[in-house]
This record gives structure tokens, sequence and C-alpha cells, in this order.
């Protein structure tokens, strides 16, 4: 079963490039700027850095695009909304630097490019800190004047690709016209309708997989999922709540649980997915992009639900050992299942509704 499970995954790591994947949500950069301490200032009791770089990397649904992208899928592009401001040239340039491809930006005048500046510093020779970070955002519904121009742009670019990715920061773009003009587009084209949502996932009805961490799952089915049997009672009242064909819950060090809706509307199949690296984290930042991407692409590939599923914790295993919203690619993604201890893939799914 485990040589099975690694050939088939070998072999399905090689097909994401087949991939085309339209993400859509909400659109954030991160500005990290990096300076030296210089000394304390004349005018108040705060401290000068001296300027060593500034850097810009895509965050929320962008650093979901961005996974996509660097696993070589075939079409990576977003739709969502930005200001029109200095930031949006930013978003854009990183966004073509990322092999994103930036058809569905809408630019909205009465709205900030969303963007969290964050500012570190560095004295002699010791670990950076970060001393601030500056949110400039709107968590308002868009106008809707913009709400009709997302649901144009989603109906003349859905067609083209293979899954919608939904990622959901809450900062305005998932109306409810959004929201189901995404699902009657899913139906309508036959395609994937993956669901990332730090909100209510009850809006979301209907989609083929929704990938909640444990405290979103916590605080959308009203109870702590720390013993077995809460952890299989959140995932059917998730499926439930939601009408989705499938749940995967990421849950940190105990891994992943997923849960695949039956045919016959029985009891849904539970399997436990167990954690990668145990002694290896050390950031979890945008490690739940990493997951909803890398599974979502490999759907398109082919993959079973199980199997896309350890993919996505296959590549999350990577990018915890980063710091930072931080990728991982198709060779990275072969080296770590070559050297993927085979007990923690034996038997994998032979034990349904058990986690």
């Amino acid at each position: 079963m485990m040589v099975r499970m690694k050939e088939t995954l070998s072999k399905l790591i090689s097909k994401l490039s087949q991939g085309r994947i339209l993400v859509v949500g909400d659109l954030v950069i991160d500005e990290m700027v990096y300076g030296a301490t210089h000394r304390l200032s004349r005018e108040a009791p705060v401290l000068i850095l001296r300027h060593q770089r500034a850097d810009i990397i895509l965050g929320a649904a962008g650093n979901a695009a961005h996974n996509v992208a660097r696993l070589n899928a075939k079409r990576t592009a977003v739709v969502g909304v930005s200001g029109k401001d200095y930031y949006c040239s930013l978003l854009i340039e990183a966004l073509q630097r990322d092999g994103i491809d930036s058809v569905g930006l809408i630019q909205d005048e009465d709205r900030p490019t969303s963007t969290k500046t964050r500012i570190s510093g560095i004295a002699n020779h010791s670990v950076t800190q970060q001393i601030v970070r500056i949110d400039r955002e709107s968590a308002a519904p868009v106008s809707a004047k913009v709400e009709n121009q997302l649901l144009d742009t989603l109906s003349k670019l859905a067609p083209d690709f293979d899954a919608l990715l939904l990622s959901d920061y809450g900062l305005g773009v998932f109306t409810p016209a959004v929201i189901e003009h995404c699902q009657k587009l899913s139906q309508k084209h036959e395609i994937l309708m993956a669901v990332d949502s730090q909100g209510d996932l009850s809006a979301f009805q209907g989609a083929s997989i929704i990938t909640p961490n444990q405290p979103e799952a916590e605080k959308n089915v009203g109870f702590n999922l720390d013993a077995p049997a809460d952890v299989l009672k959140g995932g059917q009242v998730l499926l439930e709540k939601t009408n989705a064909q499938n749940v995967l819950i990421t849950r940190g060090e105990s891994g992943m649980s997923l849960f695949e809706r039956q045919p016959d509307d029985k009891t849904p199949k539970a399997t436990n997915i167990p954690v990668f690296n145990h002694s290896e984290v050390f950031d979890v930042t945008g490690a739940g992009d990493t997951v909803v991407g890398t599974l979502t692409l490999a759907l398109t590939a082919g993959a079973s639900l199980l199997e896309a599923a350890v993919l996505g914790n296959l590549a999350a295993s990577i990018v915890v050992k980063r710091f930072g919203a931080a990728t991982t690619n198709q060779q990275e993604l072969l080296a770590a299942l070559d050297s993927l201890d085979e007990s923690l893939l034996q038997n994998l799914g032979s034990s349904p509704m058990q986690v």
C-alpha cells in the first residue's frame, strides 16, 4: 500500500503543471522593511533605523496564488480588488514577478490596496526583530459598482480554468452575490470550488472542499475539537452547515482530518493524516494557503481527495521550516516525498472514521 502510494504521489507531482487555477479573494501585500539600529532620536525616545532594504511579498489570497504558481501550474490568475494607489503598482509588480496573471484585478479608488507593513530592526548582529506593523486595509464590503465588475470578470474568466480557489480573509470581496456567482459558475462549467475562509463557512454553500484550520473550525461549530470524538462530530457538523462535498481540517501538530461525504448520505468517511515533521516547525504563517493551493492543484491533476490532502500536508511540512509566507516547488515536493518515513503512509486511509 505505502509503496503504491509513494509511486502515485510522485506521478501526481509531475502532473501539477497541467492545472489552471483561478484564485478569487482578498489580495494583500506584505511590505517588509529592514534596518540596522542607528541611534535614539533627539526628537523623541524612539529608535532610528538606517534603512537596509524593503521586500514586497504576496499575502492572503495572493499567497495562495503564489503557492499554486510556484508548483508550476499551467496558469494561475487572480480575481480581486485593490486600491488605485502607489501600493497597487507594487501589488501588480509582485503578481507579475511571481508568475500570476493579474487580468482579474479590479482597482477601486475608494479603497486602499490592502498592505501590511512590517518594520524590523537588527543591532550588533543580533536576531532581526519586528518593531511595529502598520496595516492599510478596509474590511467593508465592496461597493455595488465593484461587485458588478467582480461578477462580470468571474463570468469571463471562469470557463478557462479547472478550479476556483476562494481565499477569504474578511476584507470585503466575498459579498453574498460574489459567493453565489462562484457557486453557479462552478456548477455550470463543472469546475472545482475550494474554499479557505477565516469567517463564516456556512456562507460558502456547496463547495467541493473547505479547508479550515482547527481554530476556524471550532469557531464555526461552537465547540473545541481536541478529543477524537469531537473532531469526528465537528467534521460532520461542518459538512451539514456548508453542504460541502468534503472538509479538510488542518490541526497543527495533530495533522489533518479529512471528511469525505458518501454517496448514500451515510456517515462520512473520516481519515487522519499525521503531521510530517514534528520537530522542524519554525513558522506556520501562510501554511494554510500552501495546503489549499497544493490540494486544489492536485485535484485538477486527477488526485483522489486523500492523495491531494497528503500532498498538501507534504507541501506544508516544507514551508513551515521557513520564516514568513513561504512556498515550495515540484522538485522540493519530490525530494520530501522520497525522504518521507514510509511508516507515515502505511495503511493511510484504510481505517475510516478513525482519528
